[in-house]
């Protein structure tokens, strides 16, 4: 039987059930790539997506945030052309820049569009929303019933409201956008509070700043990005700071809609009372997994104290059940590129199931398209024992090519196991970190200790100069026996 003649079959249905090998709940990234996999494996397989389709990456996430980044970027290249001996004063048309962030985004959506009208053409997309009603069985929107053999489950994420902020956003909406509503703007506000300083809050709050926008960032967490290395960390809020109104540890006192917008009372992160409008308020403090609506306790899902379920990460099989999680949904490593790798893995399980297998995960990669960008690569700080690894030290103020390029800010640790030698990870703020990353994510997969990451050829003048600045470093720290007592900030070189 063909895929085609094997999903015309699936979605046969008598008045009240349809059966299928497996049900995947979800046609976003890791929804389809599973799809994939359960059709490549021979089995039939109904996707269920009440839309809007098109996936979080293409349609409200990492394509269109950089397409208003690289907006930004060219204003900003502008700005400070001075320095070179060119003068340049940008114009930003706010009008002209929403249009072609949605012009772009349109065109990525289309391209997954693809795939799921095709599905829906065949009959194997069903545009509802689903529950449990028991390891097996999920009940529609529209009462029927869906019996299949095991079920992925890729329902993504959705974007989280802070409570203080939740009254005032339930009675006018009109004033808040989350970031995913941000790129449906028809034209640029003349001021935003930006509520949150992670990845999502301070890519789109300096974009926005960066094109004009009078522009607040606020945080309770005291930290920026998804840097834990101390110094590191240090660092970026110090760079970030300088150029931004950056608060990334405030305290609010009260909101209220007012005057041309919203009124917000706050003190900042130097303990200063500050009153100031806003025309919107962007909600940029996390997301988090679509899992409420799926009615879980039907199923034998297992689930933690906040209800969220325990997944398998090698599998991602949930306990003993027929069910998997892929992408957003799992709270894991929330990246397309790990969706992708989860759709892959779950789909193949769900198709082969209960014939499982595990995977060996990648090496963690993550990126923030700031300026200067930020990374985390393999092991954070955060998960390391300082009594068996060591840091090496990159300043890019004193790297050559980012001077040339007048991009001299930021710092990097990379991190190696003492006795192997092996680069196990690194942290880092500074100019092209989204390069860097992947040279030292590839290193790290492939297992090369200090010494042999030193033996790759090193071009002059590149950025990349910085990494073996850093390694240079690092092969000098792991001969050297961290002083008894001394604390775990300090284990590190430049202290």
């Amino acid at each position: 039987m063909s895929n085609l003649d094997a999903q015309t079959h699936a979605a046969r249905t008598n008045r009240d059930t349809i059966r299928t090998d497996v049900a995947v709940i979800g046609a976003g990234s890791a929804g389809l790539v599973a799809r994939r996999q359960v059709l490549n494996a021979g089995r039939t397989a109904l996707l269920i997506d009440p839309g809007p389709l098109g996936t979080t990456c293409a349609r409200v996430g990492c394509m269109p945030s950089k397409l208003l980044i690289a907006a930004a970027d060219a204003a900003q290249h502008a700005r400070e052309a001075a320095v070179f001996g060119v003068d340049a004063a940008p114009t930003v048309d706010g009008r002209r820049v929403m249009q072609r962030v949605r012009a772009e985004r349109d065109r990525f959506v289309s391209f997954v569009l693809r795939t799921t009208d095709a599905a829906a053409a065949d009959g194997s997309l069903l545009p509802h929303r689903a529950r449990f009603v028991d390891d097996h069985t999920l009940e529609l929107d529209d009462g029927r019933r869906v019996e299949a053999g095991a079920v992925v489950v890729a329902t993504g994420s959705s974007p989280w409201t802070p409570p203080p902020f939740r009254p005032l956003l339930a009675e006018h909406p009109e004033l808040f956008v989350d970031n995913e509503g941000v790129f449906d703007w028809q034209d640029l506000p003349a001021s935003v509070l930006v509520v949150g300083a992670g990845v999502i809050g301070l890519e789109l709050g300096q974009a926005l700043h960066r094109l004009g926008v009078r522009t607040t960032i606020v945080d309770v967490r005291g930290t920026v990005g998804i840097l834990s290395d101390p110094k590191i960390q240090a660092e970026a809020l110090r760079v970030f700071t300088d150029e931004l109104d950056l608060h990334a540890r405030y305290t609010l006192h009260g909101i209220e809609a007012g005057g041309d917008g919203v009124v917000v009372r706050f003190d900042d992160s130097a303990g200063a009372a500050r009153e100031e409008t806003y025309e919107r308020v962007l909600l940029a403090s996390g997301r988090r997994p679509n899992t409420a609506a799926l009615d879980l306790p039907q199923t034998t899902v297992p689930t933690d104290e906040r209800g969220h379920p325990v997944i398998d990460p090698y599998t991602l099989q949930a306990g003993e059940a027929p069910i998997f999680f892929a992408g957003d949904v799992t709270g894991d490593r929330p990246l397309l590129h790990e969706a992708a790798d989860g759709g892959r893995l779950a789909g193949r399980n769900a198709a082969v199931y209960p014939d499982i297998t595990s995977r060996d995960r990648k090496t963690m990669l993550g990126i923030a398209f700031t300026d200067p960008q930020m990374a985390v690569v393999g092991q954070a700080w955060s998960s390391m024992d300082c009594d068996a690894f060591r840091a090496g030290f990159v300043d890019f103020g004193d790297q050559g090519r980012s001077r040339v390029m007048n991009q001299h800010r930021g710092f990097a640790h990379v991190y190696g196991q003492c006795g192997s030698g092996l680069l196990v990870g690194a942290e880092l703020v500074g100019p092209r970190a989204e390069h860097l990353a992947h040279l030292l994510a590839w290193a790290i997969e492939r297992r090369m200790t200090v010494d042999e990451a030193l033996a790759m050829p090193f071009y002059h003048p590149v950025v990349e100069e910085g990494l073996r600045t850093a390694l240079r470093d690092l092969a000098g720290e792991l001969k050297r026996r961290r002083q008894p007592g001394a604390p775990c900030e300090t284990f590190g070189p430049g202290d």
